[in-house]
């Protein structure tokens, strides 16, 4: 009798594991800038693909004091930044891009420098449309320069 009631246990099981796969936000290509000693803020920058319209909220480090979500745009001839604090939307499916220009993640007053080859530990904060938040939990490597691969037109280049 206890054998049918197993099995729906473990289906169920398997259900919930793949329903939290499936809500998993996709973060790639991720990176953050180096600085130099006295250098008090720096930049990260990724794509982020959520499955569902999901809104990424805000982000924390232990490498900073202060990390927000920032938008760097031009107005009247005038690059500008602001950060936004409402968040920035991700749309079901499409790939949206922090990268520098851009939109991207703010770290500021920066305990130490980032030093290049190290990581950087972030939790991204998401809220889907009912309101749920979702925590993830990133570890971007370090660089002095946006990584090649990135860099339009260097993804297959080979020297």
């Amino acid at each position: 009798m206890k054998t049918p009631n197993k099995h729906a246990a473990w289906l169920l099981a398997g259900w919930i594991a793949a329903g939290a796969a499936w809500g998993q936000v996709k973060v790639e290509d991720a990176w953050a800038r180096a600085t130099v000693q006295g250098q008090k803020a720096t930049g990260a920058f990724m794509k982020i693909t959520a499955p569902q319209a999901t809104r990424l909220v805000s982000v924390v480090t232990p490498v900073a004091g202060v990390a927000e979500i920032h938008e760097m745009k031009m107005d009247n001839g005038v690059m500008k930044m602001r950060a936004l604090p409402e968040g920035l939307d991700l749309p079901a499916n499409k790939s949206v891009e922090l990268k520098p220009g851009s939109y991207h993640l703010m770290l500021m007053d920066l305990k130490a420098p980032l030093m290049k080859d190290s990581s950087v530990a972030l939790t991204l904060t998401f809220k889907d449309a009912k309101g749920v938040e979702t925590k993830q939990q990133v570890s971007l490597p370090v660089t002095s320069t946006m990584p090649a691969k990135q860099i339009p037109g260097h993804a297959d280049h080979k020297h």
